[in-house]
């Protein structure tokens, strides 16, 4: 049974840090990339960043040089180091499994993605 569990989710002042984390279990880890995705309330699920087994990554632009994803293949993680957090970042942060492929831009794609977290919710103040 495939599980990821995120956790580090919390409030925040603008302008502060989380660092959320996912730990997988039940699949092959080096055969996913690894993303985050973001829901805030009425709004869409939507891609924040990705990264490959190989650590190549991409990022919405929204949140390009402020937040840093990461994995750790020995020990089955995937981190999102947020900074400079803003008000409109709030939302709940899901992490997601996709089977790997050539190329780096599918991970992008909601739709590309196989296994789901539940969730941890991120909320920053103004």
């Amino acid at each position: 049974q495939v599980q990821l569990v995120e956790s580090g989710g919390g409030l925040v002042q603008a302008g502060g840090s989380l660092r959320l984390s996912c730990a997988a279990s039940g699949l092959t880890f080096s055969g996913y990339g690894m993303g985050w995705f973001r829901q805030a309330p009425g709004k869409e699920r939507e891609f924040v960043a990705a990264i490959s087994w190989s650590g190549s990554n991409i990022y919405q632009d929204s949140v390009k040089s402020r937040f840093t994803i990461s994995r750790d293949n020995a020990k089955n993680t995937v981190a999102l180091q947020m900074n400079s957090l803003k008000p409109e970042d709030t939302a709940v942060y899901y992490c997601a499994a996709a089977p790997l492929r050539a190329g780096l831009a599918y991970l992008s794609r909601r739709t590309e993605y196989t296994y789901w977290g539940q969730g941890t919710q991120v909320t920053v103040s103004s």
